[in-house]
């Protein structure tokens, strides 16, 4: 059996909605099963990182999540999912078709650039990180722009407009399933005790969050970049809900269909491991 390490390694987004849910656990203000120590990154470099196995706990978009499902297996808690929350097209005027059309993306791994594929195919889909779409789109070298996180509000202060919202149409062609983005994953390796602790303490301290709303306010504003106040907590009014307490029943079907979706499109493989810790 491998040996527990002293310390966890916790990687976790810049964006408010990360920063407020783990909050708590970072400052010890919950009990964990073992110390853990932030590692704040992009998303997309938190997608490549687990496809190296960096870190034993991570924030992950589910379109990664799905090619290390050998390695990694989701919390329960912590996640990204819900209705109204999806990844928003961009651009400086309305293109029609978006096939064959040069789109900015925030990468390869994220389950926006997954979503953009499975509604067009054959849209030439370019990575980079999700703040330099925007400007990007802004000045021209790219058609159109696949934007998340807190761009979803302040794409007009760049000059443009949307042109689809991904999660409105994937909740029109799943019957209102809300839409997987983002989960916690725990190595498979670590005990079962150990990785339903971690799932417990994630959820103590989004509670804890809830519970004394201005205290994560400053570790928040810390990581926020140059984030006002309002578009901040609208950020984590949106992304954070009753899915990031728990998955849920309707929750994990909605992840089953993305992946069901994915390795239908070629983007995945076929896996029957258990997708969430249990308990």
């Amino acid at each position: 059996m491998t040996p527990l390490p002293a310390v966890l390694d916790l990687g976790y987004s810049f964006c408010p909605n990360d920063t407020f849910i783990f909050y708590a656990l970072h400052a010890g203000r919950v009990p964990a099963p073992l110390p853990v120590r932030e590692r704040l990154e992009d998303v997309q470099t938190l997608n490549e990182w687990a496809r190296e196995g960096r870190l034993p706990v991570t924030k992950i978009s589910y379109r990664a999540y799905f090619e290390v499902m050998e390695e990694y297996v989701a919390l329960r808690a912590g996640g990204a999912l819900g209705r109204g929350v999806g990844p928003l097209v961009v651009a400086r005027e309305d293109l029609g078709d978006l096939n064959g059309k040069r789109v900015a993306s925030p990468g390869n791994l994220t389950t926006a650039d997954l979503l953009l594929r499975l509604a067009y195919p054959d849209a030439r889909l370019t990575p980079m990180r999700y703040d330099e779409v925007m400007p990007a789109v802004a000045r021209g070298e790219y058609d159109a722009g696949l934007i998340i996180h807190e761009s979803r509000f302040t794409y007009p202060q760049h000059g443009l407009v949307q042109l689809l919202d991904l999660g409105a149409w994937w909740e029109q062609r799943t019957g209102g399933l809300p839409l997987p983005l983002g989960a916690i994953l725990v190595r498979r390796e670590l005990p079962p005790g150990v990785q339903r602790g971690l799932n417990a303490a994630v959820r103590e301290s989004l509670e804890y969050a809830y519970a004394h709303p201005d205290e994560p306010k400053a570790y928040i504003r810390e990581h926020a970049l140059e984030m006002s106040d309002d578009v901040m907590q609208a950020h984590i009014d949106l992304y954070v809900n009753d899915f990031s307490r728990d998955v849920g029943e309707e929750g994990e079907r909605a992840v089953r269909e993305l992946h069901r979706r994915a390795v239908a499109a070629g983007a995945a493989r076929p896996s029957t491991l258990p997708l969430f810790v249990e308990g």
